[in-house]
């Protein structure tokens, strides 16, 4: 919402009609047949049907002789009252009192037009002198009505009495020009606001300047014949361009300046290099929001193979501007590369207009329902063939294609033709900005902190190779003399602390734990001089929402700490970077870990689940083929802590539980070398080295040898005892040591 004053609902009904813009309809929407009946019939169409009934005069269930008779009547008053009327659907655009509206108008069409939405919606701009800045946006869900007067109640981008929305158009044949759509706003129940008369614009919703260059050698994508290859019966073959293909969604792909063939770049194309090259031959770039775009056909992309197209704008403040596909991989003269190919630029340019993959869709603004299948079921652009799998049957390309119609969902084209102005228009929010799980906001320093209490948070590595744990510590100390007492709950699966990830593309999501814990027990800590902070390490590479660090890039990382007494304590900002995979063993290393499975594995710390078999056939791998490398020593821990601990399992009729025993000799096999191995500084940090170290002592006790238990703790207890670390770290190491060899004499005898 721009920072005008005023509402542009509540203003005079004075108004300045801007003059009409050219009225040209594509030759698709020109069908000249009478408009669909139904709940959007007009009182004019349906008095139009009462007299064609009577006029057959014959009742309900009369002679075949009739019913032709009376089809010849209704054709011969039809062709009396001359040409179908217009469809009520459409641009329109008006002003008032200092605001510009752009109306659109989607409840009406044509049989065999462009799907109807039943939406009503629209974008205030406030103009002064020679400027003008965005208000805000509003859409009307579920008008009623008729053609003549629709109304219903609008959300908004910003606060306002005047929710109810009516507009009135006029009737008009196809023979004529459109008339003006007058829109009034109302407070319920029926106390008038602004009016503005908005005059016809176009037919479509939303019109876009599109620019395109491409390298020397690439030869840009043209059209496709969808009947060219076995397409499902309920799509017609068709010519299609990638204006078109948008036409078709209701959105105008104006080609604009000249296709400009511009140097190659041999080695591929960088995201640095392909913004440079757009901000040098983007004639019609700026950075501001605009309904304007360009498309790089570039040769390769550098860094991943596999790349067939990029919305690389994602990292300034006015993203989505530009894309690029890549035409080494993409190229072909045969129909399912040319096929392939139409799908790489629409589904490309999508992301221009804020789409995000159809698995994402719950990521949008405002967040869409995922498909069948979590989305791999849909049958859209911005769907990967390869991912595509039907709720029933076969997935895969092949399925894909047999039954794709060459369209949007209903839920895209909602975005691309209704979705608030700042969310779609390139240049405006970032990509999936506004997809955020949580408010960012919520993660605000206080204006005031008397706390008496500050928190940490901290990774021992600033860089984690693709595919690495994310582990965090938090740190919760006093800055007040006096001491402060509050609760010692400091891990985020108690969620009395939450981890806010932003991640490269820009969504802010919260970290959730994969469980749940329920802390309602009272654990009071007083931090003093002599204790002032406590600790907590956590692995948030994995939670409810799957794993928070899949994408190479910069992550910043905020928590927050809820206090007994209700501050809430905001940690500094810490930036964590996932590198690119370098080699094809890096990134084998990298899918190994990032799987579903092992990172529920990871979490839970290690698992016998049957449903979880093949992440830990993956983390045996990674042991077993890569055991020098450093992701080893985490999935060593996952299966350690697991060895060492019994594991209880349920029958699937839930009548029998069965308890695998603790395995100490194998617990003792991978935990012995994730201490070795972290105490030299290589592995887990040193609040896990904590824990692994006393485990391991835990697994030599259960195999008898409680010696080897206790040399164990006290070369933890060594490892801790350097200036490295404060006087109250090494003695609440020392104090866990102690009380761990007592449990274990106790438990296992001493002898």
């Amino acid at each position: 919402m721009s920072t005008a004053s005023g509402d542009p609902t509540t203003g005079t009904a004075d108004f300045s009609a801007t003059p009409l813009a050219d009225t040209f309809f594509p030759e698709e929407w020109e069908s000249g047949q009478e408009s669909v009946r139904g709940e959007y019939a007009t009182e004019a169409n349906a008095t139009e049907g009462a007299t064609g009934g009577a006029t057959a005069g014959g009742t309900a269930g009369g002679t075949a002789g009739g019913t032709e008779r009376a089809a010849e009547q209704r054709q011969a008053a039809a062709a009396a009252a001359g040409p179908a009327h217009r469809p009520t659907r459409g641009r329109y655009r008006g002003t008032s009192g200092g605001y510009e509206l752009i109306l659109r108008m989607d409840v009406d069409s044509v049989p065999g037009g462009p799907k109807v939405l039943r939406k009503v919606s629209g974008d205030f701009f406030s103009t002064g002198g020679g400027t003008q800045a965005y208000f805000g946006s509003f859409i009307v869900d579920a008008p009623t009505g008729t053609q003549v007067v629709i109304r219903g109640i609008a959300s908004y981008t910003w606060q306002t009495a005047y929710t109810l929305v009516r507009v009135t158009v006029p009737r008009s044949r196809t023979n004529q020009r459109p008339g003006a759509a007058t829109v009034e706003f109302l407070r319920p129940p029926r106390q008038l606001g602004a009016t503005y008369v908005c005059p016809y614009v176009s037919p479509y919703f939303r019109t876009v300047e599109w620019e395109q260059d491409s390298v020397a050698g690439a030869v840009p994508f043209l059209s496709y014949d969808t009947g060219s290859l076995p397409q499902p019966a309920n799509s017609p073959a068709r010519i299609l361009t990638v204006p078109r293909a948008y036409a078709e969604a209701g959105i105008e792909l104006l080609v604009s300046g000249t296709a400009n063939v511009i140097a190659n770049n041999q080695n591929g194309w960088t995201n640095t290099e392909l913004h440079g090259a757009m901000e040098t031959n983007f004639s019609l770039w700026r950075n501001a929001p605009q309904w304007k775009m360009w498309l790089l056909v570039a040769g390769s992309y550098e860094g991943m193979a596999g790349v067939r197209g990029i919305m690389f704008d994602a990292a300034d403040t006015f993203q989505r501007q530009g894309c690029a596909v890549f035409y080494d991989l993409i190229q072909g003269a045969g129909p399912e590369e040319q096929r392939a190919m139409l799908r790489t630029y629409v589904h490309e340019i999508g992301h221009a207009f804020n789409l995000l993959h159809s698995w994402q869709k719950n990521l949008a603004t405002p967040p869409a329902p995922l498909g069948g299948n979590n989305g791999f079921a849909d049958l859209s652009w911005m769907n990967y063939p390869q991912n595509y799998q039907p709720l029933n049957g076969n997935g895969g390309a092949a399925a894909y294609w047999g039954a794709f119609p060459f369209q949007f969902t209903d839920n895209e084209q909602l975005h691309l033709r209704h979705g608030f102005y700042r969310n779609v228009v390139m240049g405006a929010n970032a990509f999936a900005t506004g997809a955020a799980d949580i408010e960012p906001a919520l993660f605000d320093e206080p204006l005031t902190d008397e706390s008496g209490l500050r928190l940490g948070l901290r990774a021992d590595k600033s860089a984690l190779a693709f595919g690495e744990p994310a582990v965090v510590e938090l740190k919760l100390e006093t800055t007040d003399l006096r001491g402060r007492a509050t609760h010692n709950h400091l891990h985020p699966d108690d969620e009395l602390v939450s981890i806010a990830i932003r991640q490269p593309s820009g969504r802010t999501v919260l970290y959730r734990p994969l469980l749940r814990r329920c802390v309602d027990q009272d654990q009071t800590v007083r931090l003093d001089a002599n204790r002032p902070a406590i600790y907590s390490s956590a692995y948030i590479g994995y939670g409810r929402d799957g794993h928070y660090f899949q994408q190479p890039g910069t992550y910043q990382l905020r928590a927050a700490y809820l206090a007994s007494d209700g501050s809430r304590i905001v940690s500094p900002v810490l930036r964590l970077d996932v590198r690119h995979p370098v080699s094809e063993a890096d990134l084998r290393l990298g899918e190994l870990m990032m799987g579903e499975e092992q990172g529920k594995i990871l979490a839970l710390r290690g698992s016998d689940s049957p449903a979880l078999q093949s992440g830990n056939d993956a983390l045996q791998e990674v042991i077993e083929r890569h055991g020098t490398h450093p992701f080893a020593v985490y999935a060593r821990l996952a299966k350690g802590l697991n060895f060492e601990h019994e594991f209880k399992s349920l029958s699937p009729d839930k009548t029998e539980l069965t308890v695998r025993p603790p395995d100490p000799k194998s617990g003792i096999e991978q935990l012995a070398q994730v201490v070795k191995v972290s105490q030299q500084g290589k592995g887990v940090d040193n609040l896990t080295l904590n824990l692994a170290s006393r485990r391991l002592a835990r697994a030599y006790a259960r195999q008898g040898d409680l010696e080897e238990a206790n040399s164990t703790l006290d070369r933890l207890v060594r490892h801790f005892d350097t200036p490295a670390f404060k006087p109250y770290v090494k003695d609440a190491v020392r104090d866990q040591a102690d009380s761990t060899k007592a449990r274990l004499t106790e438990e296992f005898g001493g002898g």
